[in-house]
Parts: structure tokens; C-alpha cells; sequence
């Protein structure tokens, strides 16, 4: 399943051909530790996840036509997540973002490792992040 996002699905398929839950685990801490440090205009209400159990913040950069995100969060794995989200949506248009199938959380397999409140907040963070896109394409 293509989710709208070559990046995306690259890492998709990175995580599916991993068996082994800890590692797919493992994977995500270590998308969290490469994500560059936010600016600190980034915590405000308006980039804030809303349903997320740790704080989540995001934000689309334009370039052009397409968006570039920077985020943080309070927790590694959930920060890795962010991470998962911002690689694979960075350098999208609006319309992209904004067409990503979130059916590719599933194929992930990063259900078996997170929590459902977890799993949640991911889906969450996707819905924000597509929420800002549609904003910027004036369909928010």
C-alpha cells in the first residue's frame, strides 16, 4: 500500500521488514535523537497536538510549494515519532500532506510496541500535521 509519500513509505517498508518489535522500537528512539533541536518560537498553542499524553508541538515551514516541518516533543518515543512524521512528509505540497493515507500506521507493525494512548497520539500528530497543511492551502 502506497500511503502518498515515497519517504513515507521508505520507512514503512524499513520498519516491516524488521520482525522484531524492539527493533522497529529501537528505530523510532533513534529517529528521535536526529531530529534537529525546534526554534523556540515552536511551543505555542498553535502548533500543539492536541490528544497526545506528552507534549507534542509541530510546524510546517514553506519553501515554495512544498513544506518542510520542524517539531518536539517531551517524550523520546513519542518524538521519534514525530521524527517518523516529519522525514516522511518533508517536501510534500499541502495537497500531499493533506492526501497521505494514515492506513500506513498499521503497516508500520508499531502497533505491537505502543501503547494504544501512543498509537493514538500518532495518528494525532498526522491529523494535526495535515490539519496545518490544509491551513496553508487555504482549506483549513
Amino acid at each position: 500500500m502506497a500511503s502518498g509519500s515515497a519517504a513515507l513509505d521508505t520507512i514503512v517498508a524499513k520498519l516491516k521488514g524488521s520482525s522484531d518489535p524492539k527493533r522497529r522500537y529501537e528505530y523510532v528512539l533513534w529517529l528521535a535523537k536526529k531530529l534537529p533541536a525546534p526554534p523556540a518560537e515552536l511551543s505555542s498553542d498553535a502548533n500543539r497536538v492536541r490528544g497526545c499524553v506528552s507534549q507534542v508541538f509541530v510546524q510546517p515551514v514553506v519553501d515554495g510549494a512544498v513544506l518542510h516541518w520542524q517539531g518536539d516533543s517531551d517524550a523520546q518515543i513519542t518524538k521519534g515519532l514525530l521524527a517518523l512524521l516529519i522525514q516522511g512528509l518533508d517536501g510534500l505540497t499541502p495537497q500531499q500532506v493533506m492526501a497521505v493515507d494514515p492506513g500506513f500506521i498499521a503497516e508500520t507493525g508499531l502497533a505491537a510496541s505502543l501503547t494504544p494512548s501512543r498509537a493514538n497520539g500518532f495518528l494525532n500528530i498526522l491529523r494535526h500535521m495535515q490539519a496545518q497543511a490544509a491551513a496553508l492551502a487555504g482549506e483549513g
